[in-house]
Formats: structure tokens, C-alpha cells, sequence
């Protein structure tokens, strides 16, 4: 290995982080982006003086800071990327509760947490997967068949007074159906995405961006504006989570996380679905009316911040158990990403394509590696205090904000930014997408039923 210069270690390390800042607090943009721009720029960055590996450097930082930040975006805007769209409605469901600025803090502290907890991870499972790997591969659609079963299985809906032999059913019926109907709209994008012809070029355009900008986030946001949800004048940042579900959403998280970064097809996502199951956790399901004594007035009504989920406490402590989980998963993959281009030789992101790009499948050396190792540390010290700070000084901001103009502003914005990333065909996947979306608030069942328009697609691709 060749002589490292700390002060330039440092210095890509802090470059890297604040590109993670930037990638996570932007919709639309994402550390791939700036991954491929490095790939592309390394040449004539090598010729000033900078060597490929602090350009690994840079690229890793990047990607684990946006893994911290990405949250802020997702609870105050609903404008979710691949990693976050599962906290959407749970941020949403804290931030009109007046809890914004501690879903943020417990955000960071999980991503915080899983890069404590994936390191002791890190030597047992890449000798767990060296060996087995071979075996899991060939029969990874079966291993998704069985979580989308689990998915289905464990929905029973929120009308528990319903009466009938098949009322246990309906709800899995209509999982089901939303399941397919994401499911249908999934492999409907993913085999035109070469239809999308951005107005602005900055990398390769993602089909996911339309996609699930409209399932999570244009969705929920179109249902806050139906309703008179407001946010409170205050915002708590204190952690009202007891250390149990705390440490329980890290472990959750990390394992999950750790476990799906070395599975080809499985995202974040679906890890996180696996962690609400496991932890049994009810985070994503907000129904269109509220249940009284006293009979509703006869309007459209789904208010989140009055509806008796909102209020519970024990539904506030899932939805905040999953956010920490959820954000685990996202750290651990990032880490468990680097294990296992090592380890099996295969890539599962961006970033380390683009790390492969420059240094190559020889070149990652146990002293390199453990700089690595140093450099995600010390970026998710700087990344943890960073993310509480945005997150307890936006609510600062927002309430000078009219909440339902902040809406009506944010959903503006998600289409313009879907136009000029994505081009027509782009947005008009973002248009069907949003109300389909907003299908799992009438049938009563949980959000990441949606999480179809991925599985599915992926399924049939294995089969």
C-alpha cells in the first residue's frame, strides 16, 4: 500500500460527508450521482495529485453520511428515495404529533448504532456467506416468495369488531391486490425505463424516483391536504423510546441490513419490511376515517394528527421503533456493501461499482480496508451530530410555514423535480403512481404492501 497522507484522508473524509449531506437533504439527487461523476473525474483528479484510493474514500463517506441525513427529507417534505420511502408515513405520522425533531434524533441514532453493531457483524458473516453463498443465489426468488407470504400473512387489518369467517381474510385479500396492482406497475416501468429522457442530465435517471416519489410520498401528502392536519407549534427532540425498543430497533436493523447487503435484488426496503414483522412492529397503516362514539361528519376525513393511531401511544412507539430500525438497515447495508464486494466479489450499489471502477477487485488490502473501516466511523460521528442539529432547527422553519401551502408547495416540487430528472415518460409514472398509492389508506392495510412495485418485478426476474 502506498504512503497515506492523513490531512488528505481527512480532508476526503469531510469531502465525502458533506456530498452526503447534500444527496441526503436533496430529493433527487443521490450519492450514485456523485459516485459515477468521481468514476469520471478520477483521471484528472489523479494528475492534481489525488490517488484513486482517497476517491474510494470520498465515495464511501458520501454514501454512508446520505444514509444519516436522507431521513430529513423523508419526515418534513415526504419526499422519500429507495432507502427512506417505508419512513415516510411513520416521520409523517411523528412530525404532526409534534415528535419531528426526536424521530430525526432517533434516525441518527440507529444509523449511529448499526455502524457499532455491523463491525462486530462484519468477520462472522463474511465467513457465513463465503460459504454459503453459492446456494443462496440460486434460489433467491423462493427466499422473496416466502418474505412476500410473511407480508401477506401477517395482515389483519384494523377493524378487529368486524364479525364473519372471512372477515380474517379481507385484509390479505386486499394485500394482496395492492401488491399486485404496485407489483403490475413496476414491471410496466421497469421495462420502459429507457422511455425516460431527463430535462436536466445530472447521471443516470432511476425509474425509482417516479415511482416512489408517487406511492409514498405525493400519496400521503395529497391525503394531508383532504384534511385539517397541522403541524403543533412545538417540536419535542427528547427520546420518549423506551432503551428496550431502542436497542432492539438497532439490532433489528443491523442484522437485517447486514444480512440483505449480500443478496442480489433485495434493497433496503425489503429489509426493513423484515425488521417491522420480526419486531412486530404496526408502523405504516393510517385508515381514511377516524373511529368515535359520535357519528362522523359526512366529509372526507384522514386527519393523521386526530385520528386515533396518531394518539396511541403504542402506535407512536412502533412507528418510532421502525424509524430506528429502518435507518439501521440503511447504515449496515452501506457498510455490509464494501464486506461483501470483498468477501463474494459482487457489487450491490453504486458506490461500490464505482469503487471497483477505480481500484479494481485486487487491490483491497487489509490495511486498506481498515482505513475504510476508520473513514465510515469517523463519518458517522460527523454525520450523527450534524442530522439532530437540521433536524431540531427545521422545525424552527416550518412553523412560519402554512402546513397545508408547505404541502401543496412540496407535492409542486416533487413533480417539477420528477419532470426535470426523469422527462415526460417519468413524470407520467409519478402521476399513476400517486393514487395508487393512496389505495392502502381506503382498503386499511399497511403501506409497504406497495413495496410490490419492487418484489414483484425482481420475483420474476430470479424465476
Amino acid at each position: 500500500m502506498e504512503d497515506i497522507s492523513f490531512l488528505l484522508l481527512l480532508f476526503s473524509v469531510l469531502g465525502g460527508y458533506l456530498l452526503g449531506i447534500i444527496s441526503g437533504l436533496l430529493p433527487g439527487i443521490h450519492n450514485n450521482n456523485f459516485a459515477l461523476a468521481l468514476v469520471a473525474l478520477a483521471p484528472f483528479l489523479a494528475e492534481k495529485g489525488l490517488a484513486p484510493f482517497y476517491i474510494a474514500v470520498i465515495i464511501l463517506s458520501n454514501a454512508l453520511s446520505q444514509t444519516f441525513h436522507d431521513i430529513i427529507p423523508s419526515i418534513f417534505l415526504g419526499a422519500p428515495d429507495g432507502d427512506t420511502a417505508l419512513m415516510v408515513l411513520p416521520g409523517h405520522r411523528l412530525l404532526l404529533d409534534g415528535a419531528g425533531a426526536e424521530a430525526v434524533r432517533l434516525s441518527a441514532l440507529g444509523s449511529a448504532g448499526s455502524v457499532v453493531v455491523s463491525l462486530f457483524f462484519v468477520l462472522p458473516l463474511s465467513l457465513f456467506f463465503k460459504a454459503i453463498y453459492p446456494y443462496l443465489e440460486g434460489r433467491m426468488a423462493w427466499i422473496l416468495i416466502f418474505i412476500v407470504f410473511l407480508m401477506l400473512a401477517t395482515e389483519k387489518g384494523e377493524d378487529s369488531q368486524e364479525k364473519g369467517s372471512l372477515v380474517r381474510y379481507k385484509y390479505k385479500a386486499f394485500a394482496l391486490v395492492l401488491f399486485l396492482i404496485t407489483g403490475a406497475l413496476g414491471l410496466f416501468a421497469f421495462a420502459r425505463e429507457s422511455l425516460m429522457v431527463p430535462v436536466v442530465d445530472f447521471g443516470e435517471p432511476s425509474i425509482l424516483l417516479p415511482l416512489l416519489s408517487g406511492l409514498f410520498g405525493a400519496s400521503q401528502l395529497i391525503i394531508s391536504l383532504l384534511t385539517s392536519s397541522k403541524i403543533p407549534e412545538e417540536s419535542v427532540s427528547a427520546l420518549r423510546l423506551s432503551r428496550k425498543r431502542i436497542l432492539r430497533g438497532i439490532f433489528t436493523g443491523s442484522a437485517a441490513g447486514s444480512l440483505m447487503a449480500w443478496l442480489p435484488g433485495l434493497s433496503s426496503a425489503v429489509a426493513a419490511l423484515l425488521t417491522g414483522l420480526v419486531a412486530k412492529v404496526d408502523f405504516d397503516r393510517i385508515p381514511l376515517k377516524k373511529k368515535a362514539s359520535k357519528p362522523e361528519p359526512k366529509r372526507f376525513r384522514a386527519s393523521l394528527y386526530s385520528d386515533p393511531y396518531a394518539s396511541n401511544p403504542e402506535t407512536l412507539d412502533s412507528s418510532k421503533e421502525f424509524i430506528v430500525s429502518n435507518s439501521g438497515v440503511n447504515t449496515a447495508n452501506a457498510i455490509f456493501g464494501l464486506v461483501a464486494f470483498v468477501v463474494i466479489g459482487r457489487t450491490r450499489s453504486g458506490a461500490m461499482v464505482a469503487i471497483e471502477d477505480i481500484l479494481g477487485t485486487n487491490t483491497l488490502e487489509l490495511p486498506v480496508l481498515l482505513l475504510f473501516f476508520a473513514t465510515m466511523v469517523l463519518t458517522a460521528l460527523f454525520s450523527y451530530f450534524s442530522t439532530i442539529w437540521i433536524g431540531n432547527n427545521a422545525h424552527l422553519l416550518l412553523k412560519k410555514v402554512d402546513y397545508n401551502k408547505l404541502c401543496a408547495g412540496v407535492l409542486i416540487g416533487l413533480g417539477v423535480m420528477v419532470y426535470l430528472f426523469t422527462g415526460t415518460f417519468g413524470f407520467f409514472i409519478f402521476v399513476i403512481s400517486t393514487p395508487i398509492g393512496m389505495l392502502s389508506s381506503f382498503m386499511n392495510v399497511r403501506k409497504s404492501h406497495a413495496m410490490g412495485v419492487i418484489l414483484l418485478p425482481v420475483i420474476l426476474y430470479f424465476l
